[in-house]
């Protein structure tokens, strides 16, 4: 199925403002440089919606938007307690029926289990309502700790500002790593943060790290993926030891120094095989693998593909 175009996303009554603000900021327009996205809000009566901070918005499509849309993104709402009205639910399941990708995060992920679509299946949301939702929909496998969770055509997403890494996450996986950062760069954004991160950390996470001697080391790395990059050499960069240094790092980002390096250099191959035509023994040694057959066996545990026929599924590369 080609990546999605056309994106809707149901505003309820009562929707939070600042959900609407990140769905607008990462789908809306972004330059000449950045293919734009039909991008529309719509809600159950066209007109003034009123929002969860008191400011009305004014939203100009009805439910028949999600009927054409490719992704369709279920926005939080204030009353979520209160499921949506049958004719959302039906709409909901309708565009999951016709092979639309379907989303939420936050408690907009009350609606798509109001509409029966995470039965089955694994999901997240806003930490403060794991247990609510895990109770009142039994069906569903809450796992209260993920940013986010994609069940191929149902993702869901935490709460808060964690949608922006939900819609970058959508965006990387239909339409690659380079429009990802290109667009968290614009918005100015961390470009990934991995699902299984945990929601509540009790320091940033790297790329916004209040720690200057942590920060220092994380940026040196970026900037020598090529090098192997031993937890050992990071730490003696810190200027901690061994331990300690593991300890504030899981601490500061909710993943180990281990993962964090992995899930960068794959992000800087997906990137480099998106963007350039370098032979993948080029692309593993500047990512930091000691060979192609290692990016690939990398590749295809974390990513299902090997990297080739993830450069086709982009470009036009052999």
């Amino acid at each position: 199925m080609s990546p999605f175009v056309t994106v809707a996303a149901y505003a309820p009554p009562g929707v939070g403002l600042l959900a609407v603000g990140i769905v607008a900021e990462v789908f809306g327009p972004h330059g000449e440089a950045v293919p734009g996205f039909d991008f529309a809000l719509c809600t159950d009566r066209p007109g003034s919606v009123p929002t969860d901070t008191g400011v009305p918005i004014s939203v100009t499509h009805g439910l028949d938007r999600l009927a054409s849309a490719d992704l369709v993104i279920a926005l939080p709402w204030a009353d979520f307690r209160t499921p949506p009205e049958r004719a959302v639910l039906a709409a909901l399941s309708d565009a999951h029926e016709r092979g639309s990708l379907v989303s939420a995060h936050c408690v907009g992920v009350f609606a798509l289990a109001a509409a029966g679509l995470l039965d089955g299946r694994r999901a997240t949301t806003h930490w403060r309502f794991a247990d609510l939702l895990a109770r009142r929909h039994p069906d569903v496998t809450v796992e209260p700790d993920a940013l986010y969770i994609d069940e191929g055509r149902v993702v869901t997403g935490a709460g808060a500002a964690a949608g922006f890494d939900l819609c970058l996450h959508l965006l990387r996986r239909e339409h690659g790593a380079a429009m990802a950062n290109a667009i968290a760069r614009d918005v100015v954004l961390p470009s990934h943060r991995d699902g299984g991160q945990a929601q509540y950390l009790a320091a940033p996470a790297p790329e916004d790290c209040r720690d200057e001697r942590l920060a220092e080391v994380l940026a040196w790395a970026r900037e020598n993926l090529h090098q192997p990059l031993p937890v050992a050499e990071l730490a003696r960069r810190a200027v901690m030891s061994k331990r300690s240094f593991a300890r504030r790092f899981t601490a500061a980002t909710g993943t180990t120094p281990h993962a964090w390096l992995r899930g960068l250099r794959l992000s800087s191959a997906e990137e480099l095989l998106e963007t350039t035509d370098l032979p993948v023994e080029e692309i593993a040694h500047r990512v930091g693998y000691g060979s192609a057959a290692v990016l690939r066996e990398q590749f295809v545990r974390r990513r299902g593909v090997p990297p080739r026929s993830y450069r086709r599924s982009f470009t036009n590369t052999p």
